[in-house]
């Protein structure tokens, strides 16, 4: 309890800071962003292995799929959040520790829609959680990327993922996204650009990247979608069973 009081403030975004985020005249998308939500900052929740198992689950799936994985483990091996609950099936749980991350059977990973190479990523951290919250005491955010990506199966999207949630790291842009370069090229420059194009478009706010792309989400502009909505599976064993 006492950890998660001192954590407040900067789960509230103390420790972030606008400065030096100007946003430049041309893209007046992010103009208008950064001047409709002037108050908003990049919190730091300080849990590194916790993101790190969120964002290994939600690697290459739709965000549903994703949740609804989190959900049915958070159910089964989670604990009930202390405090008062609500009504029965709608408590909050707190995820499982570490090391019961690592006792989760490979058949109930299946159940819940996350397949070996996902699981593996979230077991592999499990084994080095403390050396994943030490990346805490890091200010430098290349060195943070650097450990973080040491690990099997963590690429770029997911260290970003990490950095944003745990570190509050301003500059995670979510590369590797399967939307957010083209949204944020898009809404700035009103062409859609792949990764590369979007590093050299997003390089004069280094420091800042995740920022510009957290304020044009916030703003609600993307790239045109014309195509149906990608349905959930109904071929994997989570699709339709609950956890036992």
């Amino acid at each position: 309890a006492e950890w998660a009081l001192d954590g407040v403030p900067e789960l509230l975004g103390e420790a972030d800071s606008w400065e030096g985020f100007v946003p430049l005249a041309e893209h007046r998308a992010l103009v208008d962003a950064a001047h409709r939500f002037p108050d908003v900052r990049v919190p730091r929740t300080r849990a590194v292995f916790e993101a790190m198992a969120a964002a290994g689950i939600e690697q290459v799936v739709t965000g549903k799929e994703a949740f609804r994985a989190w959900r049915l483990l958070l159910n089964e091996y989670g604990e009930r959040a202390p405090g008062p609950g609500g009504p029965e099936g709608r408590l909050m749980m707190v995820p499982p520790a570490p090391e019961e991350w690592r006792l989760i059977p490979s058949w109930q990973w299946l159940r819940a829609g996350v397949e070996g190479r996902r699981s593996r990523v979230v077991v592999t951290a499990a084994t080095r959680a403390k050396a994943l919250e030490r990346t805490l005491e890091l200010t430098d955010s290349a060195e943070i990327e650097r450990r973080l990506r040491s690990l099997p199966g963590v690429g770029v999207w997911t260290a970003a993922e990490v950095r944003q949630r745990a570190h509050g790291d301003a500059d995670a842009f979510s590369f590797a996204d399967y939307h957010v370069s083209r949204n944020v090229s898009y809404a700035l420059i009103g062409e859609e650009l792949d990764d590369d194009g979007c590093a050299e478009l997003i390089e004069p706010y280094r420091g800042h990247r995740f920022r510009v792309q957290r304020l044009l989400e916030m703003a609600g502009i993307g790239h045109p979608r014309y195509g149906p909505r990608k349905s959930l599976p109904t071929h994997t064993p989570g699709a339709t069973h609950r956890l036992r």
